[in-house]
């Protein structure tokens, strides 16, 4: 499948608040490193990028359901059109959702080789983006989260790239199912150490399930989905 890429650099979303998440699609080669493509920044490091978080991948399938659900909510226009590179992913196409991407799949991105490392944990910057209190609720809830992949070998990508699925160890583990375990069931102990024992799944979703495995308790969502009060939307 044919994809698109895009990078960007840290601005202010609002005032007080710096992020990375305005992308515009390249129109040059760009190096693919372990930390990501060139030129491309992530500016609160402790929650983005990293080997585990050097790219994003979000289905341009989902725009058109955003959009659906802002009219059918009679919402007004966003802050950010429903296009691609609105979430601030580096990698968008078509025909490749979080239903069918599992953890762990290997594929060739032009010289470079990269793999899904986790699902996207959205964040309370996408309510400041778009414009909607609630909206990384939503995402999370729905599933629609796009997925985050660490670099295997370098190599040079091209604006208009083909990704092509190389290798999936762990079919039974889509992008889905493992959002899913962690956001939007009750806590089950089986499926919880299915996440654990995965080798390719990042150190920090594994230390999640760990952690609710040990202590019986749902992590705290309120601050990254909601932020500080001082910026949260009604």
């Amino acid at each position: 499948m044919r994809i698109s890429i895009f990078s960007g650099q840290g601005a202010e979303l609002v005032p007080g608040l710096v992020s990375a998440i305005h992308k515009q699609a390249t129109t040059i080669p760009l190096w693919c490193g372990v930390s990501g493509l060139a030129g491309d920044e992530q500016s609160d490091q402790r929650h983005h990028g990293g080997p585990d978080r050097a790219l994003h991948y979000y289905p341009a399938d989902h725009y058109p359901w955003w959009h659906n659900w802002q009219t059918a909510l009679g919402l007004p226009a966003p802050r950010t059109p429903w296009q691609p590179a609105a979430f601030g992913e580096n990698l968008s196409g078509v025909g490749l959702t979080e239903a069918q991407a599992c953890i762990g799949d290997v594929y060739r991105l032009g010289e470079a080789l990269i793999q899904i490392s986790q699902p996207r944990s959205p964040c309370f910057k996408l309510n400041q983006r778009f414009g909607y209190g609630q909206l990384s609720q939503v995402m999370q809830l729905s599933g629609r989260c796009g997925w985050l992949l660490r670099v295997l070998e370098e190599g040079m990508v091209m604006p208009q790239e083909r990704l092509e699925l190389v290798d999936r160890p762990y079919p039974e583990l889509t992008v889905k199912r493992t959002a899913d375990i962690l956001f939007n069931q009750l806590r089950n102990e089986a499926d919880l150490l299915l996440l654990l024992e995965n080798p390719a799944l990042s150190p920090n979703w594994r230390k999640h399930a760990a952690d609710w495995l040990e202590h019986g308790t749902i992590a705290d969502w309120q601050r990254r989905l909601l932020g500080p009060e001082s910026l949260r939307l009604p």
